[in-house]
């Protein structure tokens, strides 16, 4: 059996093997959210978007891969004292993103811990400003300017921070109870306040409900001291044009007028004192002929003023 050389068939193996391993390190896939970056003998020179890329084989290799999606840094709690003095634990979390993956990549040495550390220390260093009222109500211009100061920092490594924030001011548990004591007492005070001002209200409304009441009564009692003055003043007048009557009659020697102004008069007088408080029994003779005279005169009087009544019409 005759010798076959292999020699030919290895180095065609060979080459086939070399064609495929160039092929593969020439191309690269890159998921979506990454970028990698292309290092030529140890020098970066571009990086490689998400998709179908080449390079050169055996010359250019991957470097880093970077991811350019938005990712989120827990910043563990620390304690941190407060410009009154107050010890406070401050627990917060940061979101940023990278847009240049070649100086995150080669700008700074472990991405993640440096931006740890420098989050922490700014952290540190605006609270520490503020005193404790102004940590528990002021988030977020405390988130606002922590987000200032830090994208600042970050902005060489090719990172944006987008956003900073405080999950949790924790005072310690005396202040906390003291906290509580005051917010309950000014709630008291609140109350006490309020229902002062109710009393005083309604004190308010009941004085100027009684002083209406007093008003509209002053006003009833003017306006019935102004009627009786009215009636007083058409009884004088009435009173007036009687006796005005008799006089008229009186003179011309009418012996009825003077019988009926007689028994007026009269009549007047006793019912006065029969009126009279202080008087139990009136024993008084009465002359009833002489009443009943006048009485018949002054009918007679009325049937004259008739007669000329009718006369005059006619």
């Amino acid at each position: 059996m005759p010798d076959i050389d292999f020699a030919p068939y290895v180095a065609v193996v060979v080459l086939v093997v070399l064609a495929l391993v160039a092929l593969f390190s020439t191309v690269k896939t890159v998921p979506q959210g990454y970028q990698w970056t292309v290092e030529r003998f140890g020098r970066y020179v571009r990086s490689l978007t998400p998709g179908l890329n080449l390079i050169v084989p055996l010359i250019d290799s991957v470097g880093q891969k970077v991811n350019m999606m938005e990712q989120v840094l827990d910043i563990p709690k620390q304690e941190v004292i407060s410009r009154d003095n107050a010890n406070v634990t401050i627990d917060a979390v940061c979101f940023f993103q990278i847009v240049n993956p070649a100086k995150a990549a080669y700008e700074v040495s472990s991405l993640i811990q440096a931006m740890l550390n420098l989050t922490m220390t700014n952290v540190r260093t605006v609270l520490g400003e503020m005193e404790l009222d102004e940590m528990l109500s002021k988030r977020e211009q405390i988130n606002e300017k922590l987000l200032q100061v830090i994208d600042l920092a970050t902005n060489p490594w090719g990172v944006k921070v987008t956003r900073i924030e405080i999950k949790d001011v924790r005072p310690p548990k005396e202040l906390v109870a003291a906290m509580d004591a005051q917010m309950k007492a000014e709630r008291t005070k609140r109350a006490t306040i309020l229902e002062a001002e109710g009393v005083k209200a309604s004190a308010i409304l009941v004085a100027e409900g009684r002083r209406e009441a007093d008003i509209r009564e002053a006003e009833g009692r003017k306006q019935a001291e102004i009627l009786r003055a009215e009636a007083r003043e058409r009884s004088a007048e009435a009173e007036a044009r009687a006796t005005n009557v008799v006089s008229e009659a009186i003179a011309k020697g009418d012996i009825a007028a003077i019988q009926y102004f007689t028994a007026l008069k009269y009549t007047e007088a006793l019912q006065t004192i029969g009126n009279s408080g202080s008087s139990k029994v009136l024993m008084m003779p009465v002359d009833a002929a002489g009443l009943m005279g006048s009485v018949a005169g002054v009918a007679e009087m009325l049937k004259s003023v008739k007669d000329r009544t009718g006369k005059n019409n006619a």
